[in-house]
């Protein structure tokens, strides 16, 4: 019998007297010890499927049509105290952001200990039973950590707690909804093998919500691809990831950067997701608008599943399945340094020191090294990779270079500036930008796009009359790939992908010579990644730009980036022309960083055991 069935479930979103159906016909079962993973773009509707099975529907939405089961009960029919009552106990949750779960003013073991009140667990058996369950998710120091309180814990050791509470109720079911979105390739390894370690432990059915399909490959049996509220794919991992029928599924696919063989351009979805308003419209395929082999069939109607394969069905004509939607992919000519070029970034022997607290009479108690004498250059003209998993330093080092920081020890030179006291007074923004990682909280949302594309010539040396502005915006607009229309839009009409645009048109409005992007792709769908990531690789081309490009996603560095630095606690382990460390690794670091990513095959074992504990 299946832990958990959805049987043709339809929610509908009443607006007054209108209805727009926001999931159609979901239809999927999990069995004990199962797991089935959703995938899809964001707004896709994956995360509104596990609204349905806590009842946490906004207000304005209900349940309309088909039925949910959860161990045989009809979960839609149960009242509100009996629903309550399964969550924790039976039905537990995963959360995406492990400090945003957690109280920020209790300690970890307030938080764990009130969770195994809720779950019935006598006050003298919990401080053992959490003991016990850190232990089983391998944070160290379990009764240490029962004193802490989040912030004094990385994200990854967050996530444990989480996941060790989500467990400790041996539950039948476990929703994880993007558990490791944004996390660093050796945490999302750990943190995979822990979930892995505790479903196979207590036999629990996992619905494993994310939009990382080659993850998905990895950690699922069964893969479900949803777009705007339809689950359009169904079926084994392994034949939905490699031997795909719907479009939709292709085109997600090839979006996503490889580890190894040959580069090529990214073919990037056009447009984006529908938005709740135009779904009432949308009476066919609602992927149609975006599909690049549809039908007058696949517009007007909405096409029952047709099998495919064992287990394996898809909601698509036949002659669109059988089209090929990628065509000629063009091999990609990674950017190197201009001829001749001078030296566009210097670092020599650069330290970044912080001081934790001072002790008795003032003395500094205890020194940590952020970075530690770093030495590289970038040559005008180049993108440079930084890569490492989350504290060995790659942000320090950004914040140097754009002045953020101030060295401790060495030198640092940007475009040939001699150092000074304080670099950040000198700098300018023609000098060195920082393109943030989140546009949302990096852009000003009550600024037009005109305003934040044209914020640099408001005043100073790039000053210049509105009149002169917008000429400026037009062409910041088509370096980026935007429409002529979102000029006068906030970011809040934006979507993700758009608001990094312009996060990025901004930096380039006052033309700087370095791009220092920390981050600026991480937790995207991967046909906004691709988008963003042409989109660099154009204006490189086009303007010469010298990029330093910040991130842990190792496939996102050789698609775009000619040399990195690899980076542990601090310091610079290994440095080299990227397929040659790709290929070759010297440093264990190195070569363990590159083991912990899950590899495209999806027939190689993953994730590595053991993978390297935090320090």
């Amino acid at each position: 019998m299946a832990v958990l069935s959805f049987d043709n479930v339809t929610v509908t979103a009443r607006f007054g007297s209108r209805g727009v159906d926001v999931l159609r016909d979901i239809s999927f079962s999990l069995a004990q010890g199962d797991i089935v993973g959703l995938v899809g773009e964001s707004g896709a509707g994956k995360s509104m499927i596990g609204r349905v099975i806590s009842g946490l529907l906004p207000d304005n939405f209900t349940v309309s049509a088909g039925q949910v089961r959860f161990d045989g009960a009809d979960l839609l029919a149960l009242g509100r105290p009996e629903r309550r009552g399964l969550l924790g106990r039976r039905i537990a949750f995963i959360p995406q952001e492990p400090l945003s779960a957690l109280n920020p003013v209790r300690t970890i073991g307030s938080q764990f200990s009130e969770h195994l009140r809720h779950l019935g667990i006598d006050r003298s058996l919990r401080r053992a039973l959490m003991i016990e369950r850190l232990q089983q998710v391998q944070l160290r120091n379990a009764e240490e950590a029962l004193l802490r309180y989040p912030h004094e814990l990385s994200g990854g050791q967050c996530q444990r707690v989480l996941i060790a509470m989500a467990f400790a109720g041996e539950p039948m079911l476990v929703v994880a909804d993007e558990p490791t979105t944004a996390l660093d390739v050796m945490t999302q390894a750990r943190i995979v093998r822990l979930i892995a370690e505790q479903q196979e432990l207590h036999r629990t059915a996992l619905l494993f919500i994310t939009h990382d399909l080659r993850l998905a490959g990895h950690v699922c049996r069964d893969v479900g691809v949803m777009y705007a509220g339809d689950m359009v794919e169904f079926g084994p991992a392994a034949a939905v990831l490699k031997a795909p029928s719907h479009p939709y599924t292709k085109s997600l696919l090839a979006a996503m950067p490889e580890l190894t063989g040959p580069r090529h351009v990214l073919p990037a979805l056009s447009d984006h997701m529908p938005g709740l308003a135009a779904f009432a419209g949308l009476t066919g395929c609602r992927f149609a608008p975006r599909c690049a082999v549809k039908d007058a069939a696949c517009v007007s109607t909405r096409l029952a599943p047709r099998a495919v394969g064992s287990g394996h069905w898809v909601r698509c004509a036949q002659s669109c399945e059988q089209a090929d939607i990628i065509g000629m992919r063009e091999p990609i000519i990674l950017p190197g340094a201009l001829a001749d070029a001078p030296a566009s970034v210097e670092f020599r022997n650069v330290r970044l020191s912080y001081h934790a607290g001072r002790g008795f009479l003032g003395l500094r108690r205890s020194r940590f090294d952020a970075v530690k004498s770093a030495s590289f250059s970038v040559r005008a003209g180049e993108i440079l990779g930084i890569v490492g998993e989350s504290g060995s330093g790659k942000t320090s080092v950004g914040r140097l270079v754009v002045g953020l920081e101030t060295p401790s020890e060495g030198t640092i030179r940007v475009n040939g500036m001699e150092p000074v006291a304080n670099r950040a007074v000198h700098l300018t923004h023609r000098d060195a930008q920082l393109i943030f990682q989140d546009p949302q909280s990096a852009l000003n949302p009550r600024r037009s796009v005109l305003r934040l594309l044209t914020q640099a010539l408001e005043a100073g040396a790039s000053y210049a009359p509105p009149p002169q502005r917008r000429p400026v915006a037009d062409s910041l607009l088509r370096d980026t790939g935007l429409p002529p229309d979102c000029l006068e839009r906030f970011p809040s009409q934006l979507s993700g992908g758009q608001r990094q645009r312009v996060n990025i048109g901004r930096a380039l409005g006052a033309r700087p010579k370095l791009i220092v992007a920390d981050e600026i792709v991480s937790g995207l769908d991967v046909s906004v990644q691709a988008h963003i990531l042409n989109c660099l690789l154009d204006l490189n081309r086009k303007h010469g730009l010298t990029m330093i490009f910040i991130s842990h996603d190792l496939a996102v560095v050789r698609y775009l980036c000619s040399r990195i630095l690899m980076m542990h606690a601090g310091e610079i382990v290994e440095e080299g022309p990227t397929e040659s460390v790709f290929a070759s690794p010297r440093h264990p670091y190195t070569k363990a960083l590159l083991e912990a990513v899950p590899p495209d095959n999806t027939d190689r074992p993953w994730p590595p055991v053991p993978a390297a504990e935090p320090r």
